[in-house]
Parts: C-alpha cells; structure tokens; sequence
C-alpha cells in the first residue's frame, strides 16, 4: 500500500462508492467499491462480492489477491453451509491490520487524540493542554500530541487525520483560524515532512459531520453544528461534504445574529453567533449571570434563540431534515435545545420543516476524532 499524502476530498466527491465508472478510471474505484462492501457488510465470499458490486468474479478475484498482498483483506476460512461443491473462502478486512492517528484541536483548553482501529473504535488516548497558546506555540502542540499518539501505536499507520477549527482548504491548509491565531498555515505539509504519514487535516465541523454520516446512524442530509473553542457547522448533501467555493461552508460562528449589537468577537466584528455560544463564552456569560443574580436558563435560552436565528435561512434554503449539535451536553442539551427549536419553529414553514430532528449526537466529544478517522479511511481506502 501506498504512503502518499492526502490532497483532502474533492469538491463533489461522495464518501461510499456504489457503482461502476469508466474503464480508465476504473481501477481505484472497483478497489474502493471491493473494500466498501467488506467494510459495511462484513464477512463475504469473492462469489458474494462480485454479486453485491455488479463486477464480474475474474475482476473481483484480481483485485482481491492484491488486497491480501497489501494486508488489506484476510481469508478466513471456508464458509460452514450445506451447499453443494467446494465451500467458498469468507474473507473480511483485517481489521488489526493498521491503525489511525485522530486529533481534534477543536476544543478551547484541550488538544485531544486517539489511536483507533479501521472500524472507528479508540485505542488510547492523550491530550496536551492548550494553555492560551496560539500561533506556532499552538502548532508545536500539535506537533508534539503527534508524536504522542505515534508512539502508542501498535500496527503500521493508515494515516493521521486532524480536525481543525477555521477555515481549511482542501489541501489541509487553514486559512484561517482566529481563536488560535493561525493564518495560511500549510498544516498538513507541516506534519507529512515531519512525520511521513499520510496526512489529512480538514475543518472539524466538517470532521464531525463526517462521523456522523459513518457511525452515528445519519442516513441522509445533515448540518452538525460543532460547539467548542468557536462555532462551526458542517454540511452534508446528497452524500458528498459541502466545502463551499472558499472552503467555507458552515462558518457559522462569524454570522452576526441580530441587529442589537452584542460582544466584540475575535474576528473583529460585534455580535457574532460565536459571541453567544462557544463553550467560553457560554461559561462566562453563566457565571457572570450567577453573579448579577441572572439564572442559567436565561443565558443559554438566548443563545439557543441566536442559534435558532443563525440556522433558519439555512434550514429555510436546504430544507435539511437534520440538524446535530456537539459540544458540551450539560451546556447545549435542554434548556439550549429547546430555545434553538422553538426560535426555528417560529421562523420557518411547517409545511416545509415542520419534522426538521434537532438533536445531540450520539458519539459524544469523540466525534471529531472519529470523524479525523473517517478522513483517512475515505482518503486512504475509499471507504466511509
């Protein structure tokens, strides 16, 4: 298998191949389309293969043998059933085989990281704490979480994928990120020259909605709203991520939400949606409430009202029928939820988007470096 750096994922491209292509591209996406349905589907022979993927068993049975060559898919042994003639090989994806390197730097006092297997699961863990660093104090952080991570590893490495906050471009440059005070920083040249893994860094809201897509059971479109050092969203639509035509779909959290004014936001401007919601400025905003005598459901009603505002036009336009929050539960689920739903409601035609699901995710804070996973395998070996 091939050791060449990720260029990202290509405007249009969806995640799980389902067909057959053109014969001068057909190599790579019958590859793909193979390992696609052992991911998925599990235990199969070349016979189940070739009838699942439409190709015919000569081509299955070539690209099977260089996927075993590559350690990529593993015999296990005849199949146990009454059927007449010789029993045909089950074969799988060794799962074991390698493993991922996910970072999620999308937090506000913490670098986390995993290790985790082909099927998403996570191995080990570290974390680097943030500590106020930005700039290329924040990148020596990454760089050394990095190493942390490579370290605990115990099978080759498929890739390492990383979840950034900002505006990242297709070929893991972040444009922009302001809470960490990078800007045009070619990341993931940075790490593949230091490392000389693959490597893939993309927007962690985009990261997280990815996740969602692979192992959070989202079955359609889909916008995850991520809520941590700032505010995000990443998009879904018709199995393909958005990326917009400046990498920036989903920068939410730069919307200014209302014409009251409000906090003077990072990136210069007052009133943000990120002023309202990002995990700090949800926590100030509360204590000093606690202070002044305000009660905590005040606070986040308001912010989920300023959600509510942010995402209307947006549901309005994509008629999306789900929306995923992540981010701190104890500060989003309930009171949050509930503002962000009715302000929505209020805003919208039933009609239209009267059975809109708005909800918490379901992996929980793992799910940008879940997402970072999916990143490599959908880079690496086309499967989501």
């Amino acid at each position: 298998m091939t050791a060449s750096a990720l260029p990202g994922f290509a405007p249009g491209r969806t995640l799980r191949p389902s067909a057959k292509v053109l014969p001068e591209h057909a190599r790579n996406h019958n590859r793909a389309l193979v390992l696609q349905t052992l991911y998925r589907t599990g235990r199969q022979s070349r016979a189940d293969i070739a009838r699942e993927t439409g190709l015919t068993r000569v081509t299955v049975s070539d690209l099977v043998n260089d996927l075993i060559a590559e350690n990529l898919i593993i015999e296990m042994g005849p199949r146990e059933d009454a059927r007449p003639g010789k029993p045909a090989t089950i074969l799988d994806i060794d799962r074991t085989a390698f493993q991922i390197v996910g970072i999620d730097l999308s937090e506000h006092a913490l670098f986390t990281g995993a290790v985790l297997d082909l099927d998403g699961t996570i191995l080990s863990r570290a974390e680097v704490a943030l500590a106020g660093s930005t700039g290329e104090d924040a990148v020596a952080k990454v760089i050394a979480l990095t190493d942390t991570l490579i370290s605990a590893t115990t099978a080759p490495i498929l890739g390492i994928g990383i979840g950034s906050p900002g505006v990242v471009d297709l070929g893991g440059v972040v444009l922009s990120a302001p809470n960490l005070g990078w800007k045009n920083l070619d990341l993931r040249s940075r790490l593949a020259e230091r490392f000389g893994h693959p490597i893939v860094v993309a927007n962690d809201a985009n990261a997280a909605a990815l996740a969602e897509h692979s192992f959070g059971g989202a079955d359609g479109d889909l916008m995850v709203v991520k809520v941590g050092h700032g505010v995000g969203a990443g998009l879904l639509l018709g199995g393909s991520p958005l990326f917009g035509s400046r990498f920036a779909a989903g920068e939410i959290g730069h919307v200014v939400v209302g014409t009251d004014g409000g906090a003077l936001c990072v990136c210069g401007k007052r009133g943000c949606l990120e002023t309202w919601l990002s995990t700090p400025n949800l926590e100030l905003a509360i204590g000093l409430g606690r202070a002044s005598g305000t009660h905590t459901d005040r606070v986040l009603t308001e912010a989920g009202q300023r959600l509510g505002i942010a995402l209307a036009p947006i549901v309005g336009a994509l008629n999306l029928p789900e929306i995923v929050l992540s981010g701190p539960t104890e500060l989003l689920d309930g009171t949050l939820i509930a503002a962000t739903v009715e302000t929505l409601r209020s805003r919208t035609m039933a009609e239209f988007h009267g059975d809109l699901t708005l909800r918490m995710t379901t992996l929980g804070q793992d799910i940008v470096l879940r997402g970072a996973a999916v990143m490599v395998l959908s880079g690496q070996l086309g499967v989501s």
